[in-house]
């Protein structure tokens, strides 16, 4: 009790005392995610474009064109550019070499003086500072004035005084880190992640060379795996590569450069398919949520495109109302604008807030198109004639549609009949399995916790959104049980097609197929749903693959599940050495062959099971892998699975 009442007079007593001041990077040590997202792999890779938005800004300004990204042995990064090197004389006010204000000092660098930057990417100055802070080492490498100059800090904090360690003839700055395990959930780079973003810089930087090495990965010889990344083109060769496994409408890019206020550069084409891809950038920062520079593309396209099919009287035989949504179907375009003092959401920088780009960009986009198509009239003619189209589906789509809204989300009425609801209705807390067929739903519904746990069997095979329109979309049995199930709506306040998320009753939406050929086909066919018709439902992390055992291995009272062959043979090894044949190995086919208890506690269960988060590093490549994999192209699908059979898990 005396301790009960010592612990309440302390909290009682709030005083100037209790007023934390944390010095230099303390605070980024103490609360990472509010400066690079969070501590998950997507902030780990996130460390690496903060190093590497540098290098580019020297590109944007300028004074570099090489760029060379190495992931060490122990997965240490290394980025290495020709730029000019970062300053290493002494800063006038803080008595410090420029280079240890840069490493060590938040909101520190160049990107404030309009001079040594007209853009930047790093735009609040606490990009390398913050990577510096959470590392356990980093070392900084200047090159410049004929001098090595060198630096090495841990935890963010200099442990060795800036000195010169050589004579060079060139310029630049190397900048090599180590993740802090203890910030970190892992510390380990995944190329593909590395290598969108690389790419991704090479087609906004047309001329910039890019390299990634991965010293983890070599082949027989002892050479490192290493990729080059080169655009001469620039956005022309970033629409023509997302677009590559898709039928092209008008066999043409359009791309529109202008600089009047603001420097707007737009690449864009129309394919075959329903579907909508739009990807913008902001100083090379992928703006994944949009902002004002996507708002005046939009508004420029419509505007300019309908005022096309009206005086080209394309429409005077049309019965349905074309709107400027309908202009969108089949879009690929990439965006991309270069602003003086851009205004972001936060350090993340997903979504551009300055209002003068909506003006620039749609003046841009109204100007060079119209001329486009007056110049080019069969492609102006393809266009609105697929315009007409979608106008058609979408007015045929609009009753489909309602089957998907209801009156009230979290209350019985207008929920799937086969749905199995849990009893809690807080979102946070609640589950939805999608699960293949009627015998593995009534397992799922057995053995689930009902607190939170909720159960929706899908009958055969979910429809191929990569190949039908709205109105078959919404038709669709199992996709409208899927849109009630979760609660969501189609049609938000800025996009009438988008799907709204705001009463979403799941927080964890979990597909669970058999481990089999068909059950992998299914689970790609609902993970491309998601990424076509929910896509918020996977950037926000809600959407999880379940991972079943393969096999139940046993010997005498002795049972262990086993996810793969190894696992198997390490069963074999601590429980039969010498006596293999009395090891029995029953291989599940399907989710239907486990009993209720089984189901819970190798696939339900929170404290035991595994889930495959299923997250995007990068849009522009989702997409075309959806494409390639869910189109009708059958030649890139084929190369595709030869490339990647050595990955495939084998129903054998």
């Amino acid at each position: 009790m005396a301790e009960e009442l010592k612990e309440q007079q302390e909290g009682q007593q709030y005083s100037a005392h209790n007023i934390q001041v944390l010095e230099g990077l303390e605070a980024v040590r103490k609360r990472p995610s509010m400066y690079i997202g969070d501590t998950s792999v997507k902030g780990l890779h996130h460390l690496v474009s903060e190093v590497v938005d540098n290098s580019i800004d020297e590109a944007l300004a300028g004074y570099c064109d090489h760029i060379d990204v190495t992931i060490g042995e122990n997965n240490s990064i290394t980025v290495r550019d020709n730029g000019r090197g970062i300053p290493v004389d002494e800063h006038e006010k803080l008595h410090k070499s420029a280079l240890e204000v840069v490493m060590t000092v938040l909101h520190a660098g160049g990107k404030f003086d309009k001079g040594s930057y007209k853009v930047s990417g790093g735009l609040h100055g606490v990009g390398v500072s913050c990577v510096n802070a959470l590392s356990d080492h980093l070392r900084a490498e200047v090159r410049r004035d004929g001098k090595i100059y060198v630096q090495e800090y841990a935890y963010g904090k200099p442990i060795t005084e800036v000195s010169i360690v050589g004579e060079c003839d060139d310029h630049g700055t190397t900048v090599t880190f180590h993740p802090d395990a203890s910030i970190f959930q892992t510390t380990e780079y995944e190329f593909a992640i590395l290598s969108n973003r690389l790419r991704d810089l090479a087609y906004l930087n047309a001329g910039v060379t890019l390299t990634l090495t991965d010293l983890r990965n070599k082949d027989e010889q002892g050479n490192p795996h290493s990729e080059t990344y080169y655009s001469r083109t620039g956005l022309d060769e970033f629409v023509r590569y997302i677009d590559q496994s898709k039928e092209s409408l008008i066999n043409d890019v359009i791309h529109i450069t202008a600089n009047k206020s603001i420097p707007v550069e737009v690449a864009m084409t129309y394919n075959t398919s329903f579907n909508e891809n739009i990807y913008s950038f902001v100083n090379n920062i992928n703006t994944i949520e949009g902002g004002t520079h996507l708002t005046g593309f939009r508004r420029g396209l419509g505007a300019t495109l309908k005022k096309y099919a009206e005086d080209s009287k394309m429409l005077e035989k049309v019965k349905v109302e074309i709107t400027k949504d309908d202009f969108r179907e089949g879009l690929t375009a990439v965006i991309s604008v270069k602003v003086l003092e851009p205004q972001f959401e936060g350090q993340t920088k997903t979504k551009l807030g300055n209002t003068e780009v909506i003006g620039a960009v749609e003046t841009s986009v109204r100007e060079a198109l119209a001329n486009y198509l007056e110049e080019h009239p069969n492609q102006a003619k393809a266009i609105v004639e697929k315009v007409i189209l979608a106008a058609t589906a979408r007015h045929a789509a609009q009753n489909a549609r309602l089957k998907v809204q209801r009156k009230s989300p979290l209350s019985g009425g207008g929920l799937p009949g086969k749905l199995a609801d849990c009893s809690s209705k807080d979102p946070a807390e609640c589950e939805l399995f999608l699960v293949e067929g009627d015998s593995a739903g009534g397992s799922a519904k057995q053995g689930r916790n009902r607190q939170f746990q909720a159960i929706l069997p899908l009958r055969g095979k979910i429809l191929n959104v990569e190949k039908v329109m709205d109105h078959k979309v919404f038709e669709s049995e199992s996709v409208v049980n899927i849109f009630r199930a979760l609660g969501v709506t189609i049609g938000t306040e800025e996009d009438p097609k988008a799907p709204n998320l705001s009463k979403l009753r799941y927080h964890r939406v979990i597909i669970m197929t058999d481990a089999d050929v068909d059950g992998a086909h299914i689970a790609t066919l609902l993970m491309t749903f998601f990424f076509r018709r929910i896509r918020p439902i996977i950037e926000n992390g809600n959407l999880y693959i379940a991972n079943p055992p393969l096999y139940r291995c046993s010997k005498g009272n002795t049972q262990e599940y086993c996810w793969n062959e190894a696992q198997i043979r390490q069963f074999t090894e601590k429980y039969a050495r010498g006596d293999e044949k009395n090891v029995k190995i029953q291989r599940f086919k399907g989710l239907g062959e486990m009993n209720a208890e089984q189901l819970w506690e190798t696939t339900m269960d929170p404290e035991n099971r595994i889930l495959k988060r299923v997250n995007i590093s990068d849009a522009a490549e989702a997409d075309r892998v959806f494409s390639m994999l869910m189109g009708e192209d059958v030649a890139p699908r084929r190369k595709f699975i030869e490339e990647n059979a050595n990955y495939a898990t084998l129903d054998t």
